[in-house]
């Protein structure tokens, strides 16, 4: 991203994950869009990036914005071309060059008085290295150190060694130190002029830091595509079935018969591979509970395009069935593979077929809100329930999944348990979240999983019946918080982080619709949402 990028630039990412990109760009200042098909990537990027901290770095230009560009740390840039045309460079190599003439004349003064054996031992040093180690073990600092010239010679400058061995006598030693010395201060001098004169480089990695300011993840929004409503097999229909009371459920239940060719194949094709993965996975309920089938048969028509897809009985606790030919008590409809489940297609299913199932599952990669509070209103003599259906199921991303029970295909998340309460003296409202009522198959009983279970709540207080629209969000896990939190010690008041991870909102006027939505995530990722009508009353 620092190579590509610049600040305030817009960096997209198609597979959000856990928002790794998204959380990069708000660290470094650029703009980003992320998107993905799973609700628990969107859940987990979205709380990741409201509960982080960042460095906040200082501008180029403190009136512009960021896309002005990150103050950042510089270092010189190096060429030929800055040391060959550097004048200022003569007068230092003038100054330097006396000075190490007259430190090089009595190093070589101190050279000539080293005895003939210390210089025979200094060579066998070098030799037995050399036999030990190698050749290559040699470095050029070891031959200068060890392999002394004769004494009718003396060392050049590029000869002196750049230290010196413990067995060198003292004024040697001396000599050789105090000429390094006087070397080191014209190369550090000749450094210093080459960099204050070259080109400077800014590294885009390392800008600089205001440590009195923690910056936080900046405004964003969490949006999605409403999918066009449609049914299974959306094409021209014929009406069929039977003539008598539409409450009354036949023993193949068809409401409509879609006449499209090929198409008609392909729909016969997706619910019969819905019908087989449910029958080998069964569906997952909260907690790990599993509830799997005797028997699951399809009792779809050919181009059958609504209605009951496939019927069957649960197995017991012990996983068998006394009786599994008997009366089916389970019935499944399967969502269209492209788009949500709508509230038309639970209304036409619901009625009739309360008169023969006990169990009720709709099973879907997606549930408008219309659907979702059609479900929440439920039927007194059958328990419904709303499976998730897990993306790479779908047939369109075909090779993705690994077909083997135990894989959660099918998750059923439950019904968010909400009350309004309201008006009050100000005419304003308020929302409290006490958790999500999820149904348990094993004990048949209906169990309350606990505000502390839910991921995120959020409300939209002017609810239109199509969009939700966040007016307000909580996240009742409080330990995402207190990192935060820690880090804006005194800066912001402990009560409004109390406020993230609370679950009753903050007070909000009745709009325009007088409806207000309230949206629950469950740790899953799982959506649910319900929908109140903001009486006069308030109920």
């Amino acid at each position: 991203m620092l190579m590509t990028t610049g600040p305030g630039d817009l960096v997209l990412d198609p597979t959000c994950g856990s928002g790794t990109t998204a959380y990069v760009a708000e660290q470094w200042g650029r703009r980003w869009i992320t998107t993905d098909t799973s609700r628990v990537a969107v859940a987990i990027a979205r709380q990741r990036l409201l509960t982080s901290k960042f460095d906040f770095f200082k501008l180029k230009d403190d009136s512009a914005d960021v896309a002005g560009g990150f103050r950042c740390k510089t270092v010189p840039h190096i060429t030929l071309k800055s040391i060959a045309q550097n004048a200022n460079l003569d007068p230092i190599f003038g100054k330097h060059e006396l000075i190490l003439i007259a430190k090089l004349a009595i190093v070589n003064s101190a050279l000539a008085k080293v005895s003939d054996k210390l210089r025979n031992d200094f060579r066998t040093t070098l030799a037995l290295k050399q036999k030990r180690e190698g050749m290559k073990a040699i470095a050029d600092a070891d031959r200068r150190r060890w392999e002394l010239p004769a004494k009718e010679k003396d060392w050049q400058h590029w000869e002196v060694p750049f230290d010196t061995d413990p067995n060198y006598p003292a004024d040697l030693k001396k000599a050789v130190d105090e000429y390094r010395a006087a070397w080191r201060a014209k190369m550090d001098e000749v450094n210093a002029c080459i960099a204050a004169h070259a080109d400077q480089e800014e590294l885009v990695d390392q800008p600089e830091v205001d440590r009195k300011i923690t910056r936080v993840s900046g405004p964003f929004t969490v949006e999605a595509v409403q999918p066009p409503e449609m049914s299974l097999g959306d094409a021209t229909t014929v009406e069929t079935g039977f003539a008598g009371d539409p409450g009354e459920l036949p023993e193949t239940f068809v409401i409509r018969e879609v006449r499209i060719g090929e198409s008609t194949q392909n729909l016969e094709a997706y619910l019969s591979k819905m019908t087989n993965l449910l029958r080998m996975d069964g569906v997952r309920f909260p907690d790990n509970k599993q509830k799997k089938f005797t028997r699951l048969d399809a009792i779809y028509a050919t181009g059958k395009a609504a209605g009951i897809h496939a019927e069957g009985r649960w197995a017991n606790v012990d996983e068998t069935d006394k009786d599994p030919d008997g009366e089916a008590t389970v019935g499944v409809v399967f969502g269209p593979q492209y788009g949500p489940i709508s509230a038309k297609m639970i209304e036409e299913v619901i009625r009739p077929a309360a008169r023969r199932y006990d169990d009720l599952v709709f099973a879907g990669f997606s549930f408008d809100g219309a659907a979702q509070a059609a479900i929440d209103e439920g039927h007194p003599k059958m328990r419904i329930h709303i499976a998730h259906i897990r993306p790479d199921v779908n047939p369109g991303m075909n090779g993705l999944l690994k077909e083997q029970p135990g894989s959660q295909l099918f998750t059923v998340f439950g019904r968010p348990r909400t009350t309004v309460k309201g008006p009050d003296a100000d005419a304003m409202y308020t929302v409290e979240m006490e958790g999500v009522d999820v149904y348990d198959p094993v004990n048949n009983t209906v169990v309350d999983t606990g505000a502390a279970k839910v991921a995120a709540w959020f409300v939209d207080g002017d609810y239109d019946g199509r969009t939700f629209c966040i007016t307000q969000a909580f996240f009742p896990d409080r330990t995402a918080w207190e990192k935060l939190s820690k880090a804006l010690a005194g800066v912001m008041d402990p009560e409004r982080f109390e406020l993230f991870s609370g679950t009753i909102s903050l007070p909000f006027p009745a709009g325009k619709h007088r409806a207000v939505a309230v949206k629950v995530i469950d740790p899953r990722g799982n959506e649910v949402m319900r929908v109140h009508t903001l009486a006069g009353d308030g109920n």
